[in-house]
């Protein structure tokens, strides 16, 4: 009976955290500065290519500092996997405009990613330097 009630607690605590890190609503638009990160789905196999979009969904102009357009490929821990190489050019992505990326999963280091969790994320700024942020979760599986 403890092992069953210490199963069910443990299954209820995963699921809250999966909901959480599985972020499954990619594109979001708002009124103001807005920025998405949409993938063709969430489960990937083990070297399969992966097509990144990054969307402006806001009603402004968002600029970047490079030509990667702020595109970061983490695990989970943060420690970065993945970044497009890029110009110290300054980007800029309109309303609506859309910029596509795709990753092979090789890391930086040349090594194929492992199967696992990884968040991608985008960062750029608005008109005013606040910074404007998204990310999303996809799965690599074996």
């Amino acid at each position: 009976m403890i092992f069953i009630g210490i199963g069910v607690i443990a299954g209820f605590a995963f699921g809250i955290y999966l909901i959480d890190v599985k972020n499954t609503g990619q594109l979001v638009y708002v009124e103001g500065p807005g920025i998405s990160i949409v993938t063709e789905k969430f489960d990937f196999k083990k070297g399969e290519e992966i097509k990144i979009t990054i969307i402006n969904t806001g009603t402004v102009p968002l600029s970047f500092s490079d030509t990667s357009y702020g595109l970061r490929i983490t695990g989970l821990s943060g420690m970065l996997m993945y970044s497009p190489v890029s110009a110290q050019v300054i980007s800029e992505l309109k309303p609506n405009e859309e910029i596509d990326f795709f990753w092979n999963q090789i890391n930086n280091d040349g090594d194929f990613a492992l199967e696992g969790l990884y968040k991608i994320t985008a960062k750029g700024f608005d008109d005013n330097g606040k910074n404007v942020e998204r990310s999303t979760t996809i799965t690599i599986w074996k």
